[in-house]
């Protein structure tokens, strides 16, 4: 009787580590939807790790990270969205475009969702306020749209006697109606006229220059749209080899040589979303951590590619820039 209690026991005993590493929490799933490409995407997708880690995250340690990638295809993301659920992720950073949020709200209302997006949350109906969001949905708002008429004041301030401004825009874009909206009161108070070139996908970027170059407008405007930031590249370098004088959304353009930019940091934003996604983590719940506004824009310019299109920028914007790329 003693003896077989003692088995028992013994028996008890063996199973117990067994038991206690099957009640052990699975490694939590982060699902990433972005919009763009990975050649184009990944460095924001460090910055994003990096807010993560000051969280104590780290990535293949701690926590999972399930990469969706559209590649420049915004039909894609309903789908990426849909397998993101159905992988039951914890939660789902949308952090590309308007599209991405747009995509993962429609495939839950349960998963916590962090977006980074450069339009007003509440007028796209993501959040019910900046405050309290309310729902599963919070995030970081870039603040764009906003800075919007800045970028065409620079402009007008480096080209005095322009007459003619043109926007490269995607007019597929959900801030596209906002942002026209905000162009013409632009254009308005400098008194110079506004002609927008569409692009919904990466070969028609290639047609709206070779309209550009045959309508030569004096000054150009990139609006910060996700396809638009995703093709940076092809963007600036058009843009450069037809000497079309541009103002871009933010300082990726000009370091790799676009003439000036403003705006706000999309690493730091995109660090700021990992930050969030590691408070959800944590136990947060999104409809109560208030959307972060953007606070600190930069003002760069690339003094190199100004000499290359023969432009001598005006002492007033040399002193107002963040940095001069010499």
């Amino acid at each position: 009787m003693i003896r077989r209690e003692f088995i028992t026991l013994l028996g008890g005993a063996a199973v117990w580590p067994i038991a206690a590493s099957a009640q052990q929490p699975a490694m939590p799933v982060i699902g990433y939807l972005y919009t763009g490409a990975p050649d184009t995407g990944e460095h924001y997708a460090a910055a994003f790790r990096k807010g993560l880690n000051e969280l104590g995250f780290s990535e293949g340690q701690n926590v999972s990270v399930e990469y969706r990638w559209a590649h420049n295809d915004p039909a894609r993301l309903p789908d990426l969205a849909a397998d993101l659920v159905r992988r039951r992720v914890a939660v789902i950073v949308a952090p590309g475009t308007p599209a991405g949020v747009l995509a993962a709200k429609a495939a839950t209302t349960t998963i916590p969702i962090v977006f980074r997006t450069g339009v007003d949350p509440v007028q796209l109906g993501f959040v019910a306020s900046l405050n309290r969001p309310g729902g599963n949905v919070t995030g970081i708002n870039a603040m764009s749209a906003e800075v919007v008429t800045k970028r065409i004041g620079l402009l007008h301030e480096l080209l005095p006697r322009a007459t003619r401004f043109a926007a490269l825009i995607n007019s597929n874009d959900p801030n596209a109606e906002p942002v026209s909206k905000d162009l013409e009161a632009g254009v308005a108070a400098v008194g110079v006229r506004l002609e927008l070139f569409t692009a919904t996908n990466v070969r028609e970027i290639d047609v709206a220059f070779a309209n550009l170059v045959q309508r030569r407008p004096d000054g150009l405007l990139i609006i910060p749209q996700g396809l638009l930031i995703n093709r940076r590249l092809q963007i600036v370098t058009l843009a450069t080899r037809n000497g079309l004088p541009a103002v871009y959304p933010s300082r990726e353009f000009a370091e790799i040589g676009g003439l000036m930019s403003y705006g706000s940091s999309p690493t730091e934003q995109y660090r700021q979303a990992g930050i969030y996604t590691g408070r959800v983590l944590k136990g947060e719940k999104p409809a109560e951590m208030p959307v972060l506004r953007a606070s600190k824009f930069e003002f760069v310019i690339n003094l190199l590619t100004a000499k290359a299109f023969g432009l001598e920028i005006p002492a007033s914007l040399l002193a107002r820039a963040d940095e001069v790329i010499e």
